[in-house]
């Protein structure tokens, strides 16, 4: 059975043995593991997965990829025909290992689905957009710094694992992807998820101004020891921690 990839649902499939490999050792599953993978696609990396877990737990979207994967009649596959955006994960486990190769046109928001629901996952283990990878990782004074790169990192320790070419998807791609680790920090940086959110997308919503003026409305310089003076990329996540504290303090 052929499956044809729908631009809809941004998919392109992995085909690179030596890359599902070394995604599979970096995800690196034990038997009793409970791990859900977004996006299984024709089970590139599903299959291999099978063979060292006791199940395995996939959300798939498009019903012609289920019946793909119902067909193999594997026994230990427990599929899900769900959005992954709007996927309650806590049904499948609250001790989550979460991995896939994420459909790029939905990956920031549903990064931000997964956040909201951090406190069943332990690690999670995507291959993305490089682009979007990068911003994940990147440091404050970088151009790649920003509203993800703060986000992701006050709830998770977040790594950049390793590039993966084009050439090793159909069809090719015309963007690079890159593997990245998320492990949930033991304790967050900040509890309110909402309000960091709210904070740091008022700081980042005109890069070139200083907090001063994107903060206007919100928070003066006599309110907040972190210098107004700045942009919003100069700031280190735990400036932002503190900025949002102080916000909250005002409101």
């Amino acid at each position: 059975m052929s499956h044809k990839a729908r631009k809809r649902f941004g998919q392109n499939f992995l085909i690179d043995r030596q890359v599902i490999e070394r995604i599979v050792s970096t995800i690196s599953p034990k038997k009793e593991d409970d791990i859900v993978e977004i996006g299984p696609g024709k089970g590139a990396i599903t299959f291999p997965l099978l063979e060292q877990l006791n199940k395995l737990n996939v959300v798939e979207i498009d019903r012609d990829l289920i019946a793909l994967l119902q067909s193999s009649q594997n026994t230990k596959l427990i599929i899900h025909e769900a959005d992954a955006l709007s996927f309650d994960y806590s049904q499948v486990s609250n001790n989550l290992r979460v991995v896939g190769n994420l459909p790029y046109n939905i990956s920031s928001p549903l990064l931000f689905h997964l956040i909201s629901q951090k406190d069943n996952i332990i690690d999670m283990t995507f291959m993305l957009q490089k682009e979007v990878v990068d911003r994940i990782v990147a440091k404050n004074n970088c151009k790649s710094f920003g509203r993800l790169s703060v986000v992701m990192q006050s709830f998770f320790d977040v790594e950049l694992i390793f590039t993966v070419p084009r050439e090793s998807f159909m069809p090719q791609p015309k963007i690079e992807s890159a593997i990245v680790y998320l492990k949930t920090r033991q304790k967050p940086l900040i509890d309110d998820i909402k309000l960091l959110e709210k904070v740091v997308k008022i700081c980042f919503s005109q890069r070139r101004k200083t907090l001063k003026n994107c903060l206007k409305s919100y928070l003066d310089q006599k309110q907040t020891e972190i210098d107004l003076s700045q942009r919003a990329e100069m700031l280190s996540v735990e400036n932002f921690i503190t900025l949002t504290e102080d916000y909250a303090k005002q409101h």
